[in-house]
C-alpha cells in the first residue's frame, strides 16, 4: 500500500474543494485521485465506507469527512493560522454544513421535494448569508482581515448557492458577502483547486498535489 496519502476527490463538489483548500493552505502533498461519480472505480469504493468523495487514504486509516480532512491537513501544518479563530467560527461552520445546506439542497433541487416551497427554502439560506455579510462588514474574512477555517469551508457552499440563481443573488443587499464570494472565485487559490483533472485510472502515474499560497 502507498504510504503517501491519497486524496480521491470530484472537482465541482464544494466538499472536496474545501479540503484541496486545506491541503494547499498546509503545504502538504497528496497524490490526487480526481474521479466521475457516475463512474466510481473499485479502489474509491474500498475507501470510502459513504462512497462519497473527498476521502483521505493514509498509511495508518482513512479520513472519509472533508471537515475531518481539513483539520487534520492543518494540524500537520497552519502556516496562517487558519485554525486560531473564535469558538463561534466553529458554530458558522455547523450552521453552514447544516441548515444552510439542507436549505441549499432544497433550492438547487427543487424538483426533488416537490412537497417543499423553494422560495420559503431559499429565504432560509438567504437568513445565514445576512448573517455572514453582517459579520464580513468592516474587514475581509468572517473574522476581521484574516483568513480562518471557517471561511475555507464555508466559501464553496456560498459559491454552489450563488449559482442556484446568479442574477437573484447579485441583486441581493449582501454587498460585503459578494465582495468575499467574488475575491475567493477570482483569486488565485480558487484557481489552483479547480484545475481540470483527468479521471484516475488504474496504473496512472500519479498526480501531485499540494499549495500554500491562499492568498
Amino acid at each position: 500500500m502507498a504510504q503517501h496519502p491519497i486524496l480521491w476527490t470530484f472537482r465541482r463538489c464544494p466538499y472536496a474543494m474545501r479540503a484541496r483548500l486545506a491541503i494547499m493552505s498546509a503545504g502538504i502533498t497528496v497524490e490526487l485521485r480526481e474521479i466521475l461519480l457516475r463512474d466510481k472505480p473499485a479502489p474509491f469504493l474500498a475507501t470510502s465506507a459513504t462512497g462519497t468523495v473527498p476521502a483521505l487514504r493514509m498509511a495508518d486509516g482513512v479520513l472519509d469527512e472533508s471537515l475531518e480532512i481539513m483539520i487534520w491537513a492543518l494540524k500537520q501544518s497552519d502556516p496562517h493560522g487558519l485554525l486560531n479563530m473564535p469558538d463561534a467560527g466553529w458554530t458558522l461552520i455547523e450552521t453552514s454544513d447544516g441548515p444552510f445546506k439542507t436549505a441549499l439542497d432544497h433550492t438547487k433541487y427543487a424538483v426533488r421535494f416537490p412537497d417543499l416551497d423553494a422560495n420559503f427554502e431559499r429565504s432560509k439560506a438567504a437568513a445565514f448569508l445576512m448573517d455572514l455579510d453582517q459579520r464580513l462588514h468592516g474587514g475581509t474574512h468572517l473574522f476581521g482581515d484574516r483568513m480562518t477555517i471557517a471561511d475555507l469551508a464555508i466559501l464553496p457552499f456560498v459559491r454552489q448557492f450563488a449559482n442556484t440563481d446568479r442574477d437573484w443573488f447579485n441583486a441581493q443587499p449582501w454587498p460585503d458577502l459578494l465582495n468575499w464570494l467574488n475575491r475567493f472565485t477570482q483569486g488565485p487559490a480558487f484557481a489552483q483547486i479547480m484545475h481540470k483533472f483527468t479521471p484516475w485510472s488504474q496504473g496512472d502515474a500519479p498526480i501531485w498535489f499540494g499549495c500554500t499560497d491562499i492568498a
